[in-house]
Protein backbone atom coordinates (compact mmCIF):
# COMPACT_ATOMS: atom_id res chain seq x y z
CA UNK A 1 0.00 0.00 0.00
CA UNK A 2 0.79 3.56 -0.46
CA UNK A 3 0.06 6.50 1.36
CA UNK A 4 -3.28 6.51 -1.63
CA UNK A 5 -4.33 2.94 -1.23
CA UNK A 6 -7.92 3.07 -0.25
CA UNK A 7 -9.08 0.20 2.51
CA UNK A 8 -11.51 -1.70 0.11
CA UNK A 9 -8.65 -2.37 -2.12
CA UNK A 10 -6.76 -3.49 0.84
CA UNK A 11 -9.57 -5.34 2.27
CA UNK A 12 -9.95 -7.16 -1.45
CA UNK A 13 -6.05 -8.08 -1.83
CA UNK A 14 -6.77 -9.58 1.37
CA UNK A 15 -10.10 -11.21 0.83
CA UNK A 16 -8.81 -12.57 -2.83
CA UNK A 17 -5.30 -13.97 -0.95
CA UNK A 18 -7.29 -15.92 1.07
CA UNK A 19 -9.97 -17.30 -1.27
CA UNK A 20 -7.08 -18.69 -3.31
CA UNK A 21 -4.76 -19.98 -0.32
CA UNK A 22 -1.96 -17.40 -1.53
CA UNK A 23 0.73 -16.10 1.20
CA UNK A 24 0.00 -12.47 1.91
CA UNK A 25 3.01 -9.91 2.37
CA UNK A 26 2.29 -6.84 3.02
CA UNK A 27 4.98 -4.02 2.47
CA UNK A 28 3.67 -0.47 2.52
CA UNK A 29 5.92 1.66 -0.12
CA UNK A 30 5.32 5.01 1.71
CA UNK A 31 8.82 5.03 3.31
CA UNK A 32 10.01 4.56 -0.14
CA UNK A 33 7.72 7.10 -1.42
CA UNK A 34 9.25 10.06 1.28
CA UNK A 35 12.68 8.68 0.28
CA UNK A 36 12.48 9.40 -3.36
CA UNK A 37 10.67 12.45 -2.40
CA UNK A 38 13.53 14.01 -0.06
CA UNK A 39 16.16 12.83 -3.19
CA UNK A 40 14.31 14.46 -5.98
CA UNK A 41 13.55 17.78 -4.02
CA UNK A 42 16.64 19.32 -5.11
CA UNK A 43 15.58 18.63 -9.04
CA UNK A 44 11.80 18.76 -8.51
CA UNK A 45 11.97 22.62 -7.08
CA UNK A 46 9.73 24.58 -8.08
CA UNK A 47 6.73 22.07 -10.08
CA UNK A 48 4.12 20.52 -8.47
CA UNK A 49 3.23 16.77 -7.99
CA UNK A 50 2.36 15.15 -10.57
CA UNK A 51 2.83 12.70 -12.80
CA UNK A 52 6.66 11.85 -11.79
CA UNK A 53 5.69 11.72 -8.55
CA UNK A 54 2.33 9.12 -9.19
CA UNK A 55 4.96 6.61 -11.46
CA UNK A 56 7.49 6.68 -8.49
CA UNK A 57 5.10 4.57 -6.38
CA UNK A 58 4.65 2.26 -9.04
CA UNK A 59 8.08 2.03 -9.57
CA UNK A 60 8.73 1.01 -5.71
CA UNK A 61 6.25 -1.54 -6.17
CA UNK A 62 7.92 -3.35 -9.20
CA UNK A 63 11.36 -2.97 -7.18
CA UNK A 64 9.85 -4.42 -4.14
CA UNK A 65 8.60 -7.46 -6.23
CA UNK A 66 11.52 -8.27 -8.32
CA UNK A 67 14.04 -8.14 -5.25
CA UNK A 68 11.45 -10.90 -3.68
CA UNK A 69 11.52 -12.72 -6.48
CA UNK A 70 15.04 -12.69 -6.98
CA UNK A 71 15.55 -13.75 -3.37
CA UNK A 72 12.90 -16.51 -3.71
CA UNK A 73 13.80 -17.65 -7.16
CA UNK A 74 10.49 -16.73 -8.21
CA UNK A 75 8.94 -14.66 -11.23
CA UNK A 76 6.71 -11.55 -11.01
CA UNK A 77 3.53 -11.76 -13.07
CA UNK A 78 3.10 -8.75 -15.48
CA UNK A 79 -0.54 -7.48 -14.50
CA UNK A 80 -1.60 -5.43 -17.45
CA UNK A 81 -3.82 -5.71 -19.74
CA UNK A 82 -4.59 -5.32 -23.52
CA UNK A 83 -6.78 -1.60 -23.32
CA UNK A 84 -4.44 -0.26 -20.64
CA UNK A 85 -1.30 -1.44 -22.62
CA UNK A 86 -2.96 -0.04 -25.84
CA UNK A 87 -2.71 3.76 -24.53
CA UNK A 88 0.42 3.74 -22.29
CA UNK A 89 -1.84 3.79 -19.26
CA UNK A 90 1.10 1.96 -17.36
CA UNK A 91 4.23 2.61 -16.00
CA UNK A 92 8.01 1.53 -17.65
CA UNK A 93 9.83 -0.18 -15.14
CA UNK A 94 6.49 -0.21 -12.67
CA UNK A 95 3.76 -2.32 -13.15
CA UNK A 96 5.06 -3.15 -16.35
CA UNK A 97 7.66 -5.23 -14.43
CA UNK A 98 7.67 -8.51 -14.27
CA UNK A 99 8.68 -12.07 -16.69
CA UNK A 100 5.21 -12.85 -18.01
CA UNK A 101 2.15 -11.09 -18.48
CA UNK A 102 -0.91 -13.32 -18.50
CA UNK A 103 -4.24 -11.16 -19.47
CA UNK A 104 -2.03 -8.84 -21.61
CA UNK A 105 -4.14 -10.18 -24.06
CA UNK A 106 -7.14 -9.50 -22.79
CA UNK A 107 -9.41 -5.86 -22.93
CA UNK A 108 -10.59 -4.45 -19.94
CA UNK A 109 -13.79 -5.95 -20.10
CA UNK A 110 -12.75 -9.23 -20.55
CA UNK A 111 -10.58 -9.27 -17.68
CA UNK A 112 -14.18 -8.33 -15.81
CA UNK A 113 -15.61 -11.21 -18.08
CA UNK A 114 -13.32 -13.56 -17.38
CA UNK A 115 -13.17 -12.66 -13.51
CA UNK A 116 -17.14 -13.14 -13.31
CA UNK A 117 -16.89 -16.88 -15.23
CA UNK A 118 -14.09 -17.80 -13.17
CA UNK A 119 -16.75 -16.42 -9.78
CA UNK A 120 -19.39 -18.59 -11.37
CA UNK A 121 -19.61 -21.42 -8.79
CA UNK A 122 -18.49 -18.85 -5.50
CA UNK A 123 -16.93 -16.04 -5.29
CA UNK A 124 -12.96 -16.74 -5.63
CA UNK A 125 -12.39 -12.71 -6.70
CA UNK A 126 -14.18 -10.17 -4.57
CA UNK A 127 -16.52 -8.98 -6.10
CA UNK A 128 -16.38 -5.63 -5.59
CA UNK A 129 -13.13 -5.79 -6.86
CA UNK A 130 -14.49 -6.17 -10.49
CA UNK A 131 -17.70 -3.49 -9.52
CA UNK A 132 -16.26 -0.89 -8.39
CA UNK A 133 -14.81 2.08 -10.60
CA UNK A 134 -11.31 1.50 -11.96
CA UNK A 135 -8.83 3.29 -10.48
CA UNK A 136 -4.62 3.20 -10.38
CA UNK A 137 -4.76 4.77 -6.99
CA UNK A 138 -2.11 7.01 -7.33
CA UNK A 139 -3.02 10.30 -5.75
CA UNK A 140 -6.77 11.42 -3.92
CA UNK A 141 -9.76 10.59 -5.85
CA UNK A 142 -8.33 9.34 -8.60
CA UNK A 143 -10.40 7.07 -11.52
CA UNK A 144 -9.38 5.70 -14.87
CA UNK A 145 -12.22 7.85 -16.47
CA UNK A 146 -10.22 11.18 -15.25
CA UNK A 147 -8.04 10.30 -18.88
CA UNK A 148 -9.68 7.86 -20.39
CA UNK A 149 -13.04 6.68 -21.73
CA UNK A 150 -15.38 4.29 -19.83
CA UNK A 151 -13.60 0.48 -20.52
CA UNK A 152 -16.97 -0.06 -22.08
CA UNK A 153 -16.82 2.90 -24.73
CA UNK A 154 -12.91 2.54 -25.05
CA UNK A 155 -12.39 -1.30 -25.33
CA UNK A 156 -14.47 -1.75 -29.15
CA UNK A 157 -12.71 1.16 -30.65
CA UNK A 158 -9.11 -0.20 -29.61
CA UNK A 159 -10.25 -2.84 -31.18
CA UNK A 160 -11.11 -1.28 -34.52
CA UNK A 161 -8.01 0.38 -34.34
CA UNK A 162 -5.71 -2.41 -33.03
CA UNK A 163 -7.04 -5.82 -34.02
CA UNK A 164 -9.27 -4.79 -37.17
CA UNK A 165 -6.82 -2.19 -38.61
CA UNK A 166 -9.58 0.24 -39.23
CA UNK A 167 -8.81 3.66 -39.99
CA UNK A 168 -9.46 6.44 -37.86
CA UNK A 169 -12.82 7.46 -39.66
CA UNK A 170 -13.65 3.89 -40.08
CA UNK A 171 -13.49 2.99 -35.84
CA UNK A 172 -15.80 6.32 -35.79
CA UNK A 173 -18.28 4.83 -37.69
CA UNK A 174 -18.08 1.71 -36.29
CA UNK A 175 -18.59 2.92 -32.78
CA UNK A 176 -20.22 5.87 -32.81
CA UNK A 177 -17.14 7.75 -30.77
CA UNK A 178 -16.57 11.37 -32.20
CA UNK A 179 -13.89 11.39 -34.94
CA UNK A 180 -11.70 13.75 -32.88
CA UNK A 181 -11.62 11.52 -29.89
CA UNK A 182 -10.99 8.37 -31.75
CA UNK A 183 -8.00 10.29 -33.56
CA UNK A 184 -6.63 11.21 -29.95
CA UNK A 185 -7.02 7.80 -29.07
CA UNK A 186 -4.81 6.13 -32.01
CA UNK A 187 -1.95 8.77 -31.08
CA UNK A 188 -1.97 7.64 -27.85
CA UNK A 189 -1.59 3.87 -29.14
CA UNK A 190 1.51 5.27 -31.19
CA UNK A 191 3.00 7.03 -28.62
CA UNK A 192 3.21 3.85 -26.61
CA UNK A 193 4.82 1.42 -28.73
CA UNK A 194 7.62 2.39 -27.64
CA UNK A 195 6.53 0.83 -23.65
CA UNK A 196 4.97 -2.38 -26.09
CA UNK A 197 8.38 -2.93 -27.22
CA UNK A 198 10.00 -3.65 -23.36
CA UNK A 199 6.70 -5.29 -22.15
CA UNK A 200 6.89 -8.87 -21.24
CA UNK A 201 5.94 -11.95 -23.41
CA UNK A 202 2.18 -12.56 -23.64
CA UNK A 203 0.21 -15.16 -23.60
CA UNK A 204 -1.40 -15.01 -26.80
CA UNK A 205 -5.03 -15.23 -27.30
CA UNK A 206 -6.58 -13.02 -29.97
CA UNK A 207 -5.20 -12.83 -33.75
CA UNK A 208 -3.58 -9.46 -32.43
CA UNK A 209 -1.26 -9.93 -29.77
CA UNK A 210 1.20 -7.52 -28.60
CA UNK A 211 3.91 -10.01 -29.33
CA UNK A 212 3.08 -10.16 -33.11
CA UNK A 213 3.12 -6.67 -33.58
CA UNK A 214 5.97 -4.17 -34.19
CA UNK A 215 5.68 -1.26 -35.34
CA UNK A 216 8.37 1.72 -36.02
CA UNK A 217 8.97 3.83 -33.21
CA UNK A 218 10.84 6.59 -35.17
CA UNK A 219 9.54 9.81 -34.01
CA UNK A 220 7.85 11.06 -37.20
CA UNK A 221 6.41 7.76 -37.84
CA UNK A 222 2.56 8.07 -38.16
CA UNK A 223 0.88 4.52 -39.52
CA UNK A 224 -1.81 6.71 -40.77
Amino acid sequence: PSSHSSDHSLADARALADNLGIRLHELPIVPLQRAFEQVLAPVFAGTEPGLAEENLQSRARGTLLMAFANKRGHLVLTTGNKSECAVGYCTIYGDTNGALAPIADLWKTEVWALARFLNRGGERIPQRSIDKPPSAELRPGQLDTDSLPAYEQLDPVLQALIEEECSVEQAAQRTGMARQQVAELFARVQAAEWKRYQYPPTLRVSERCWGGRRMPVAHRYHER
